[in-house]
């Protein structure tokens, strides 16, 4: 795997950082700012807003632009969001700043895919995809628990301009080891994004993320509860048990590319498949310590599996224009973190119990194979032979569409 991907992984590394490090902190900004804990937890929507809103937006606005230097404007979008978090004066700033934090988000991981896909052979995408996903995973070891520490003990200020730092390296790394002519701009510009999102698989396989995602964020939003008032760990514990949520998820990323690119679909109804045993299994497995951090373990694992081979999905189903699909990927992503922390809580709310929004989660899994099944019915409507091979025949697009893989 080439070094490049390597630059891909460290601007993924501060973005996941970035986006968690503030429920770790929220206590910490509410008392400095005088603001309530659910006020502060509004800095959180905020940030998810902002990439909901920037992923389609700036990956328009970048179309016609050369992909290396989109990723390093994102990133400098990136650290002047996360310096003027450190330097806010009050709530209110803080709060718009944590929005144009957000904006560059789901446009990098968008743009990023396709970059990374191009710097390999096919038969390596959904790897490349991964690795770059890696420093998304890795974050959650390493990134949000040191800048969480950094802020508790040299004020959440220091944890913000620490983020700022790794924006810095992360457009170093893009700039030195990402060639022009790795990532040049793309041919088909705004028009050819438009019309990919004329395509039904496309619509279909983001709403397979929504879904399949927000199984995982039903349970996940709600897993301090869970380990405290079910499983009976102290809240001391609860960092080092997230800590391995981003192992289980790392492992989870590497084996669900390297599956995706044998076969993607496979890999994809697999993954889901796991995630509904996993969240059918977490009331028992959360009677007990050792069994609920193994739970913490496999949710990591069950999930991000999916991740790679549902990037991939949309990039080749849009592949007359992937850049715009593959951000708007990355807001499906966040929207499922809404809506499954939404549903869990409902689920809490109504009084099933402090396990309920995992079972909430595995009814959403069920639902995510649903969707994925009428996708890949409807790929196979899309199909004719060509020359003993198979191609989608898109509608929307005159130009032949991309070869099937699953």
């Amino acid at each position: 795997m080439p070094l490049a991907l390597l630059a891909l992984a460290v601007g993924a590394f501060g973005l996941g950082t970035t986006e968690f490090v503030m429920m770790g902190l929220l206590p910490d900004v509410a008392d400095d700012l005088h603001i309530s804990i659910p006020a502060a937890g509004h800095l959180v929507s905020a940030y998810a807003l902002g990439v909901v809103i920037g992923a389609p937006l700036l990956a328009a606005l970048t179309a016609r632009l050369p992909r290396r230097r989109v990723l390093i404007s994102l990133m400098a979008l990136f650290v002047a969001g996360n310096a003027l978090s450190a330097l806010a004066p009050g709530y209110d700033s803080l709060l718009a700043a944590r929005f144009l934090s957000g904006l560059p988000h789901g446009a990098f991981f968008g743009v990023g895919a396709v970059v990374a896909t191009n710097l390999v052979a096919p038969e390596r995408k959904a790897r490349s995809v991964s690795l770059m996903f890696m420093g998304l995973t890795v974050a959650n070891i390493a990134g949000v628990p040191v800048a969480t520490l950094m802020g508790q003990h040299l004020g959440w200020r220091a944890a913000f301009l620490g983020v700022s730092l790794i924006g810095v390296a992360a457009m170093a790394a893009v700039f030195f080891l990402i060639h022009p002519t790795h990532a040049p701009a793309p041919t088909s510009g705004l028009r050819g994004e438009l019309s990919a999102l004329r395509s039904l698989p496309v619509w279909l396989a983001l709403a397979t993320t929504v879904v399949g995602f927000g199984a995982l964020f039903s349970a996940y939003s709600y897993i301090t509860p869970m380990l405290t008032d079910a499983a009976g760990y102290a809240d001391s514990n609860v960092t080092l048990l997230l800590a391995l949520f981003g192992v289980g998820a790392t492992i989870g990323n590497l084996v669900g590319g390297r599956l995706a690119d044998h076969a993607m679909r496979g890999t994809l109804f697999g993954g889901l498949l796991s995630m509904v045993a996993v969240l059918l299994l977490f009331p028992v497995l959360m009677r007990t310590e050792w069994s609920a951090a193994l739970a913490v373990v496999l949710l990591g694992v069950a999930a991000f599996i999916t991740g790679s081979p549902l990037q991939l999905m949309v990039m080749e189903r849009a592949s007359a224009g992937p850049s715009l699909a593959s951000s708007a990927n990355q807001a499906a992503f966040n929207l499922a973190n809404a809506g499954g922390a939404w549903i869990g809580g409902v689920a809490l709310a109504a009084g099933f119990g402090v396990t309920s929004p995992a079972l909430a989660g595995a009814a959403l899994a069920v639902l995510g194979l649903g969707v994925a099944s009428v996708a890949y019915a409807v790929d196979r409507r899309l199909v004719v032979p060509v020359v003993g091979r198979e191609r989608v025949v898109a509608s929307h697009v005159p130009e032949p569409a991309e070869t099937v893989h699953s």
